[in-house]
């Protein structure tokens, strides 16, 4: 059962995304989910380590390939993963590519709730989320 951080974060995510998209379209969804995943790179690389993001990473793309099954790529982990999930986005039909950029996007952020709890993850991937409309954490305090 997801808990209200849990859908908190569905919202911010999909909310996210889509400010980074732009006008749907598969390219733009590619290039976005790129982009977002450096963003989440750079704030947990130092928490977890490359390596640590990298099997979060493929296990994530792992369980998103459940339901996605034209995301699954021959070979490949971590660094060399992201440009083939992102080859495979483009090819695929704008809400489509969404769907499945969101829906890993989501698998992670689970993932690493189970793993770290949801406050440390809150702290952690609110910087993410929060796109240049939405308040930052730091906002929101004050």
């Amino acid at each position: 059962m997801a808990t209200a951080e849990s859908k908190l974060f569905r919202e911010s995510i999909r909310t996210a995304l889509a400010q980074r998209v732009g006008i749907p379209d598969s390219d733009a969804t590619a290039k976005a989910t790129a982009a977002t995943w450096r963003l989440v790179a750079a704030q947990l690389v130092p928490v977890i380590g490359a390596r640590g993001l990298e099997v979060l990473f493929d296990r994530a793309h792992r369980m998103t390939c459940a339901t996605f099954p034209w995301l699954a790529v021959g070979s490949g982990s971590g660094a060399g993963l992201l440009p083939a999930v992102a080859e495979r986005l483009a090819c695929q039909r704008p809400a489509e590519a969404a769907e499945a950029s969101y829906t890993l996007f989501v698998t992670l952020t689970e993932l690493l709730m189970n793993l770290i709890g949801e406050s440390l993850t809150a702290r952690l991937l609110t910087p993410v989320w929060a796109g240049p409309s939405m308040p930052s954490v730091k906002e929101s305090v004050l």
